[in-house]
């Protein structure tokens, strides 16, 4: 329970009591400064407290924004300011020091001659403390001087529609052309029915992933009447998919489970779809397991490079404003209205792409569907990628220690590389900016190469791969604060998802390419599960994981010697037992730690999501 202390009886005719019981509070109403100092002190420190002003007018969903948000330890908006536990100490100090410089309120006195919770925002201001003020935009939210101006404020109240701004503010500021036109416009009010009937976003995340699930499995039955069914039950979990997002913003429900759930369960709902084609096109005659891989690769390596260049940028003090004739033409084409939709939409953001994803489904073959998605997703990351090198090259910040880090974290080095980085150190040193990335390039091209164009179960993919090694250390055996750097965890993953798909389409047995493609899953999702916990502000995986599950190179090695050592069947057994004892470790590790963080507080977060 939430406790409000009111400094003061609220004005006659107000509806600010009931507006705070309606958003959760257990309303105290002290009636001076010190009464409200003791009632604060007497609040459970695991609690939010919300200190109000008696006069305050404004609609109730400016008191839900300032007030009820749990992902800041400290909000407000004039006329009251909140604490949840991180924050508690910093309020409970800055209202002491306040009414010591005040004095008592007069003895009797029932409204406080100026707003205690506005001198008290001063003073966490003048502490340095974050206090968060919410953009409220057209919502009113003031503490009136006299009767005249509280009349004023009350007319102005009545000319806004609160439950309108809430409903628009619940869909996400910048999304893509098909969900904000096609979804969007009705997802919200379902949003709004679910939050009326107590549901939260994660149990419409869990509905649109099972919903998903159905559709792979639609897909998966090989009939035209499967592909339809499909296809329309895809749109509906993609409907969903932006209804738990826009409940959470509707009713404030953050949390960092809800944030991980989303964002690894739009992964998990489109891999499974990939594999439903896959196996629908096999009952066919078809065999697309290869194209369906390629896709996974080709969309998880766009992540990545997603992932890795927002990281490098994070916390660079150029890194919002960037003078470079890149930048500037990007300026000037979001100056003109209709170039922002075209540019969002050749990227091939998650609505565009299922929708046509969806639409092929039903209307042509698996093997036309991949097809058109690894042309799609092939431009888009031309596209993306080129923008962001010439960005990076033209920008003159410095990366920071935490976007290098973070870098080596995304790496996913193992023992191997580790172990031979260090006597590397010296020479990488001596090597010039754009070493990291070129090497680490080098290794991919070499080891994917020799795969791809020597056959199944010969030597020269074992030699790729320990040259694969070497470039691995050498490009992490410095920290990555070069300007491409970023681009050096992408080539580790296309060097290894690449490697697989390329020994178990030379294998030509059955059940080696989906075996590969349930190894790729696994790993992926290792990958996503790294990038959740650092933007989480969590770190990355454990080291032990790390290290048991052998690090990129590790893989890369073990799989090539797999393929060189084992007959095609045998590889492709040694594939699955190597899938499962990675999906199992990481699956473990992943769960244990998101519901760990959750049970133990861990500070809520809302991720928009990638545009991909």
């Amino acid at each position: 329970m939430s406790t409000a202390i009111l400094t003061g009886q609220p004005v006659p005719g107000s509806s600010l009591e009931g507006d705070l019981r309606s958003l959760g509070f257990d309303v105290r109403i002290a009636s001076g400064d010190a009464e409200a100092e003791t009632l604060l002190a007497g609040v459970p420190a695991g609690e939010r407290v919300a200190v109000v002003d008696p006069r305050f007018v404004g609609h109730a969903h400016a008191l839900r924004l300032g007030l009820t948000d749990p992902r800041f330890p400290l909000s407000a908006i004039p006329g009251a300011v909140t604490a949840q536990q991180a924050g508690r100490q910093a309020l409970t100090r800055a209202m002491a020091r306040e009414n010591s410089a005040a004095g008592e309120a007069p003895a009797g006195g029932t409204t406080l001659v100026d707003s205690l919770a506005d001198r008290v925002v001063t003073a966490l201001d003048a502490d340095g403390a974050d206090v968060h003020r919410p953009e409220l935009g057209s919502l009113v939210a003031t503490v009136p001087s006299d009767p005249q101006a509280r009349n004023e404020a009350r007319q102005a109240v009545a000319a806004v529609d609160d439950e309108a701004v809430r409903l628009k503010s619940a869909v996400k500021a910048r999304d893509g052309f098909f969900t904000t036109h096609f979804i969007s416009p009705y997802s919200r009010y379902i949003a709004r029915w679910c939050a009326r009937r107590g549901l939260t976003p994660n149990q419409v995340t869990t509905a649109s992933l099972l919903t998903a699930l159905i559709a792979a499995g639609c897909a998966a039955t090989g009939t035209r009447g499967g592909f339809v069914a499909a296809g329309v039950l895809l749109i509906a979990s993609f409907v969903l998919d932006c209804t738990d997002g826009q409940l959470a913003r509707y009713s404030l429900q953050y949390s960092t489970l809800g944030a991980w759930l989303d964002a690894t369960f739009d992964r998990a709902k489109e891999y499974a779809y990939y594999a439903g084609l896959a196996l629908g096109a096999a009952r066919g005659g078809d065999d697309v397991w290869a194209l369906a891989l390629a896709a996974m690769i080709l969309q998880t390596g766009r992540h990545v490079v997603d992932f890795s260049f927002n990281e490098a940028n994070a916390g660079d003090t150029d890194a919002t404003v960037n003078t470079s004739p890149t930048a500037a033409l990007s300026d000037r084409l979001d100056s003109v209205g209709w170039t922002v939709w075209v540019r969002r939409m050749i990227v091939l953001p998650i609505g565009e792409r299922w929708a046509m994803i969806a639409v092929l489904t039903a209307v042509t073959t698996p093997r036309i569907t991949f097809y058109a998605l690894l042309a799609g997703c092939a431009f888009a990351a031309t596209y993306t990628t080129a923008g962001r090198v010439l960005r990076s090259l033209n920008r003159k910040a410095r990366r920071t220690d935490r976007a290098a880090r973070a870098l080596a974290d995304l790496a996913d080095s193992g023992p191997l590389a580790e172990g031979l980085a260090g006597p590397l150190k010296n020479a990488a040193r001596r090597l010039p900016g754009i070493a990291a990335p070129a090497v680490a390039l080098l290794g991919t091209l070499a080891v994917v190469t020799t795969a791809a164009l020597t056959g199944f179960g010969g030597p020269w993919t074992v030699a790729a791969a320990c040259v694969h090694v070497l470039a691995s250390a050498l490009a992490v055996a410095r920290p990555l604060k070069g300007a491409l750097d970023w681009l050096v965890p992408p080539f580790f993953r296309v060097a290894e998802y690449g490697t697989v798909l390329a020994l178990a389409a030379d294998a030509k047995v059955n059940g080696a390419l989906p075996a590969a493609y349930g190894l790729v899953a696994a790993v992926a999702y290792h990958h996503y599960d790294t990038v959740y916990r650092i933007r989480g502000n969590a770190g990355a995986p454990p080291h032990w994981l790390v290290r048991a599950i052998g690090g990129h190179e590790g893989r890369v090695l073990v799989v090539a010697v797999a393929a060189a050592l084992l007959t095609a069947s045998q590889f492709t057994v040694a594939l699955t037992v190597l899938a499962v004892a990675v999906a199992l470790l990481v699956l473990a590790e992943s769960i244990r730690f998101w519901v760990a963080a959750h049970q133990g507080g861990a500070p809520a977060v809302h991720d928009e999501g990638e545009p991909a």
